[in-house]
């Protein structure tokens, strides 16, 4: 299949059907259904993206831990073999190698990040949160890059449990990659003006 328009946006879709897309519109599958993705991030997005990925990539050089940006297909909620969820967070960390193979991630990592887009917000707040907490992912960064803030969720008993927003100036620390200290002056672009011509239309 070609063209995301003969996609039945009411049908569950697996993995399989993933995989013979050949459209160039960027997907994810939440438990079997299409969720498209923003069509080219904003510069400020881009550039924290860059920055963190530089900072984690950095750190783990010596470690047992991988992280790979977007896109990198993670694979969820399995079931008896078959994946209805197909997820591409903006950073994923896996420190567990047997689960990556050449199609992605097959299973859960260990820490993801989303850089948040307007076109995004409802999904990575919501469905992303519902889905990352009960896959098992550790920890889950929730990053706004014009509020230049970032929430930390961890997962506690099965639930997740947050840290107040951290701004600039803070130092964030995960508790999956003990010793990583992200100073977050490092990872947001120096202030403009206005805001990006993408947060001016919300």
């Amino acid at each position: 299949m070609n063209n995301i328009n003969q996609l039945d946006i009411n049908k569950l879709y697996t993995f399989k059907d993933y995989l013979s897309w050949q459209f160039k519109t960027r997907v994810e599958l939440i438990k079997g259904r299409i969720y498209k993705m923003s069509p080219a991030p904003s510069p400020r997005h881009q550039e924290v993206l860059s920055a963190l990925n530089a900072e984690l990539h950095q750190f783990l050089k010596a470690k047992n831990c991988k992280v790979f940006p977007a896109p990198f297909d993670v694979r969820l909620d399995i079931d008896k073999g078959t994946v209805h969820t197909v997820v591409q967070p903006d950073l994923s960390v896996v420190c567990d190698m047997s689960k990556i193979d050449d199609k992605g991630c097959n299973g859960a990592p260990d820490l993801v990040v989303e850089i948040i887009s307007p076109s995004t917000a409802k999904k990575d707040l919501h469905e992303k949160y519902d889905l990352y907490e009960r896959s098992g992912i550790h920890e889950y960064w929730i990053i706004h890059p014009f509020e230049r803030t970032l929430s930390v969720f961890v997962l506690s008993k099965g639930s997740y449990v947050t840290s107040k927003p951290m701004t600039e100036g803070d130092i964030v620390q995960s508790t999956i990659l003990p010793g990583f200290k992200l100073n977050l002056n490092d990872i947001f672009p120096a202030r403009v003006e206005e805001p990006d011509e993408e947060y001016r239309r919300i």
